[in-house]
């Protein structure tokens, strides 16, 4: 089995298209079928199933898909590590909750770009349980990930811990207020945001009653919904702070146990660690260790 064939077959099962793959890999598309057909016809299973707006990936391509990763991803490990004289250079491509992103990771990314500027690199924004599964998978060498995570296959490090609130309009003053919300609506990331699970727990505990939620994949809308009154939130207390010294939002605190959260960095167990990310990670402590807490305090009413 040629390994180049099974770097064709992933990439034509992320994208969904022969033709895209074909532009990603520099070749033409009758290249990338042919490769295709090869695969299949050594392996006996159909890997795609074709129709008109492209490939879909068969039971038995998604059986082997983790499988495919994790091979190229030891590859490219095996000529990161050979070329690694423990100087930082080369890419490092992680992901992150938009929210530590925005928080947390700005600062620390001029640093090391300007610390390490023989580094590419790359940042990738997205839910908890997606950055979970690219970490899984091997499409990032790590993520910062909300707490608690439990996968045997990866390794996990708390490097923030942030308090977590309730956003609301300024026109609620009491959480009990929000029983009398007829169809209250909570403003939220996708699916799999872990915030988001802990917002329909948190109501469900006040005996809350919500509406389909809203789903918005920026910080700016979802706090701007929230402004004008049209739901709720829950995010980090730092996120909201600038918002709520505007007057715009109103923050209430909630319990030790329901208002802290764990940011973890996760990586895959198996993974080699480069001298880059050794290196990111060492400044994130660092940084994360001398982060002073901000006080906040809200627009008078």
């Amino acid at each position: 089995m040629d390994v180049s064939d099974l770097v064709f077959f992933e990439a034509v099962s992320r994208h969904g298209s022969m033709n895209r793959a074909a532009s990603e890999l520099n070749t033409v598309q009758s290249n990338v079928t042919a490769r295709i057909r090869a695969l299949e016809e050594e392996l006996g299973v159909s890997l795609f199933q074709r129709h008109t707006r492209g490939v879909s990936t068969t039971p038995s391509g998604q059986r082997i898909l983790p499988l495919v990763a994790r091979l190229t991803k030891l590859l490219a490990d095996v000529r990161t590590a050979a070329r690694d004289d423990g100087v930082p250079h080369g890419d490092l491509h992680l992901g992150s909750l938009e929210t530590t992103t925005a928080l947390r990771l700005s600062p620390l990314l001029t640093q090391f770009a300007k610390t390490y500027p023989e580094v590419r690199l790359i940042v990738t924004t997205g839910t908890t349980r997606k950055l979970l599964d690219d970490v899984i998978n091997c499409r990032v060498e790590g993520a910062f990930v909300a707490g608690p995570v439990t996968h045997p296959d990866l390794h996990q490090e708390t490097i923030f811990t942030e308090e977590l609130v309730l956003v609301t309009s300024r026109q609620l003053r009491r959480l009990d207020a929000l029983k009398d919300i007829a169809d209250l609506k909570t403003i939220v990331f996708q699916a799999g945001c872990s915030y988001r699970q802990r917002l329909d727990s948190l109501l469900a505990g006040m005996g809350v009653v919500t509406a389909r939620p809203l789903e918005f994949g920026s910080l700016d809308t979802i706090i701007s919904f929230v402004s004008a009154g049209i739901g709720v939130t829950l995010l980090p207390k730092g996120i909201v702070g600038p918002a709520w010294q505007e007057g715009r939002i109103a923050v209430h605190e909630l319990p030790h146990d329901e208002g802290h959260v764990e940011t973890l960095f996760v990586r895959r167990y198996d993974a080699f660690v480069s001298s880059a990310l050794t290196a990111f990670l060492q400044m994130a402590r660092s940084r994360a260790n001398g982060l002073p807490h901000a006080s906040l305090e809200p627009a008078p009413v």
